[in-house]
């Protein structure tokens, strides 16, 4: 499992540039705080770098919707253009926002993802505040 340290290891080490890519699923989940862990990273990015990754020797699966996904590593999961909603900066982190979450996980629907909404609107209950309001934005992402 990966604590908030292990990921913000991980991913400084990748050295993406944050401007192509955000974190996503239950690693955004564990930087904002919702979990303490999660058993991987899932990201987000641009068709751009899922070009460069791909141009770099990485294996791209095109998807049903036509986007692709990259297997970086043992821990971490590239899906091209994969977004809600607006990212934000954690630990220098592009993050995808907690409305955004919400909004991935719905369409998503499984059982897993309808359990993390419940513990995301829980943690927003119990912080007393709506769920925009929890992060300011500070990057836009397609």
């Amino acid at each position: 499992m990966l604590n908030r340290e292990d990921i913000i290891g991980l991913l400084k080490e990748a050295a993406f540039d944050r401007n192509e890519y955000w974190v996503t699923s239950g690693a955004a989940m564990v930087l904002h705080g919702i979990r303490d862990t999660t058993r991987d990273i899932d990201l987000g990015c641009t068709s751009r770098m899922a070009d460069k990754l791909e141009s770099e020797g990485y294996c791209a699966e095109v998807l049903r919707d036509g986007s692709r996904k990259i297997v970086f590593s043992t821990t971490i999961e590239i899906f091209e253009n994969w977004i809600e909603d607006r990212t934000v900066l954690l630990e220098g982190l592009p993050v995808v926002s907690i409305d955004g979450m919400i909004l991935m996980k719905e369409k998503l629907g499984r059982e897993k993802d309808l359990e993390d909404i419940r513990l995301i609107k829980e943690f927003g209950n119990h912080r007393g505040q709506q769920h925009s309001a929890w992060c300011v934005p500070e990057v836009s992402l397609p």
